[in-house]
Order: structure tokens, then C-alpha cells, then sequence
């Protein structure tokens, strides 16, 4: 039996003595995150705003198996915020039509969710109606006429069935209940709201693709409702993709269930849980960075040094040499070395232990 075939589906129910203290412990964190940004000026709340989101549209899109470069993402939530960042990149239709999904819900996270808005958000992800080759239904729901809706894994001919969604029959009328349930809502706690919201949408699974993006997308809307502000300062959906194993045992288990979804509502509070202490460090960088460039932005020679340095201040991958930084800015290694020495003698880039062709460098942290 899946559970939306229990007879009082959906009257969810959960273990108030295992779920409070839990809840307490994450709206605690959640206020002393709020309340540190809070505290930062505009131009502060913004920059972690577009970290946070980038993360958001590229992890939520790993979750799927696909992989979108962060410069894109970032290019185009930047221009839909008018945010103005150096090194601004071309974006194509779906990436965009993904970004646009995500800042209806957290912008507009006070607007009524209804069918029509549904529509729009799926008509934005797939802007071509396919998705990879296939061709699908967009922007309403689906119809079954290849089959039940299955989520299966394993090869063809000995696929593993996890879930089988209600009926497409049903659909309409499954979504109004959700909508009424959304929208009028309010003897709820909003984190709880949003794992029942979650864990409700992908089990009706109302479209023939894009269900999990938009299920996250309604996660972070009701979460926006709790921290009654449209700024992201943590990723729920980075940190469902660090738990994605996890995630899917427990959605499987809990779909294949009773009503009693404490289980579910306990890893949903963790997973936010674990987001929010994650979000401290990615934070603690955005004001790291905003700080260097505060001190050193006059000291800065050419665009080759601004390039390194933003790719050092956001993560760089490996050790930076001499080589790295001539293929980086596709200049000699010659130039590379006085760029780098000319950082040096500003005290801004160090030398790391080692020397020869392993000598390599990293940004100061303090003068």
C-alpha cells in the first residue's frame, strides 16, 4: 500500500515528543542566522543572497544528474536581481526558465499557489517541451498514456519499482487539496509546513518531469515564509544533494507507509538543520571576500590579478603556480610570475612551503 491509498490520506500525522525539541533546535539556529545577517548592510545581503541561490540552482539541478556551470547560474540570477558583478556570462533558455522558477518562489513567497502558477513554473523549465529528447507535457499536469507514473531504477527489463503515483485521474483533484492546504494553512509551524509540502507534491508527482525541482522550489517558498524575507542565506537543496542517498531511502520508506510520517519530518528538520550550520561557513567567505576587496581593490594592477583573485576568494580547485595562472588568464608564464610577485610585495598572495616547479601561492588572511 502506498500512502496515499491509507483511507484518511491526507490527514498526516507525527509524534509531537520526538519532533518539538528537534524543531526547537533548528528555529533557534534558523534566528541566530537571520539575526547575524540581519545585522549586514545591503550590498552584504545581496552578494550572499546570489552565492546562496547559485548553490540552490546548481545542486537542485545535480539532484537530477544534471550539471549547469555556476558562472551561468550566477550571470543569470544576477541580472534578474540587478545585481551588478564583474564577469557576467550568457545563459541559455532552460537555465534561465530554472532561475526564474526559483526567484518567483523566494521573491514572491507570499503569493497565493495555485494552478496557474504551477503551470508557469513548469512551462519555464522545460521552454522547449522536451526534456533531453523526450518530448512532454508542459505546463499541465500529466496523463498516463504511456503508463502509470513509476519512479524505477535498474537496467530495462529489470527495473526496481520505488513508487507508483496516484492515477493521472486524480491529479486535478489531489493538487486543489494541496492548494486549499498551502494556502489556508495556519495552525502549522511554516519548517513543518514545508517537509509535509515537500513530501505531499512529489508523492501526488503531478508532471511528467521536473517534479523534484519543483518540489524543492515549494520547500524554499514556505521556508522564505518562515524567515519572512525573500534573502536565501542557507540551501536546503545542497544539502539534500549531500544527503540524496538518505533522502530517497527515507521518501521511499515514508511513501510505501502509513500516515505517520514522524520519520520523515525528523530527517527533513536535520537535513535544515545541517544546511543552516553549513550555510555559516559559505557566508563566513561571502563576508571574507567583501572585506578583502574593501582593503585591496586600490592595490589590484590589471584584470588578470582581479580574475585569480575572485577564483581564489570563491574556491579555487588545487594549487595555484605559475602555470595555472598562464592558462587561467592565457598569458606567458613571465607575465605570471610578476603578477604574482607584484601581489606578493603587497602582501596579498604568500609563498606556500615547497619551491621548484611545486612552488605555489594562496591569499593572506591577515596582513
Amino acid at each position: 500500500m502506498y500512502i496515499y491509498e491509507n483511507p484518511d490520506w491526507p490527514e498526516f500525522k507525527w509524534g509531537s515528543e520526538n519532533i518539538l525539541p528537534l524543531l526547537s533546535t533548528v528555529r533557534f539556529k534558523q534566528g541566530t542566522i537571520i539575526g547575524k545577517m540581519g545585522s549586514l548592510g545591503f550590498e552584504l545581503k545581496d552578494q550572499a543572497n546570489l552565492e546562496m541561490l547559485t548553490l540552490d540552482i546548481v545542486k537542485t539541478s545535480e539532484i537530477e544528474g544534471e550539471l549547469i556551470d555556476p558562472d551561468q547560474a550566477r550571470s543569470s540570477i544576477a541580472r534578474r536581481l540587478g545585481l551588478e558583478i564583474s564577469g557576467l556570462v550568457a545563459s541559455d533558455r532552460s537555465l534561465d526558465g530554472l532561475v526564474d522558477m526559483m526567484l518567483d518562489a523566494t521573491s514572491n513567497y507570499h503569493k497565493e499557489l495555485n494552478k496557474d502558477r504551477l503551470f508557469s513554473w513548469h512551462s519555464s523549465l522545460f521552454p522547449t517541451g522536451y526534456s533531453g529528447m523526450n518530448k512532454i507535457i508542459t505546463a499541465y499536469w500529466r496523463n498516463d498514456l504511456t503508463g502509470p507514473m513509476q519512479v524505477v531504477s535498474g537496467p530495462a527489463g529489470k527495473e526496481k519499482v520505488h513508487f507508483q503515483a496516484p492515477a493521472a485521474d486524480k491529479v486535478d483533484r489531489e493538487m486543489q487539496l494541496f492548494f486549499e492546504w498551502v494556502n489556508g494553512s495556519r495552525d502549522i509551524d511554516l519548517l513543518l509546513k514545508a517537509g509535509i509540502a515537500h513530501l505531499w507534491f512529489v508523492t501526488i508527482h503531478p508532471f511528467d518531469d521536473g517534479n523534484g525541482r519543483i518540489a524543492r522550489a515549494l520547500t524554499d517558498m514556505i521556508l522564505a515564509q518562515s524567515d519572512k524575507q525573500p534573502y536565501r542565506f542557507y540551501s536546503m537543496s545542497t544539502q539534500i544533494r549531500n544527503e540524496r542517498t538518505k533522502y530517497y531511502e527515507i521518501l521511499e520508506k515514508t511513501q510505501k507507509g502509513q500516515l505517520d510520517i514522524t520519520g520523515w519530518l525528523e530527517w527533513f528538520l536535520n537535513c535544515l538543520l545541517n544546511s543552516l550550520e553549513a550555510s555559516e561557513e559559505i557566508l563566513g567567505k561571502v563576508i571574507f571576500k567583501h572585506n578583502f576587496w574593501l582593503e585591496h581593490a586600490s592595490k589590484i594592477e590589471n584584470d588578470r590579478q582581479r580574475k585569480v583573485l575572485n577564483l581564489l576568494l570563491d574556491g579555487f580547485d588545487g594549487k595555484l603556480n605559475t602555470s595555472k595562472w598562464a592558462e587561467i588568464c592565457k598569458c606567458s608564464q613571465d607575465t605570471a610570475l610578476r603578477d604574482i610577485q607584484d601581489l606578493m610585495s603587497k602582501q596579498i598572495l604568500y609563498k606556500l612551503p615547497g619551491g621548484g616547479r611545486s612552488t605555489s601561492y594562496a591569499i593572506k588572511t591577515k596582513a
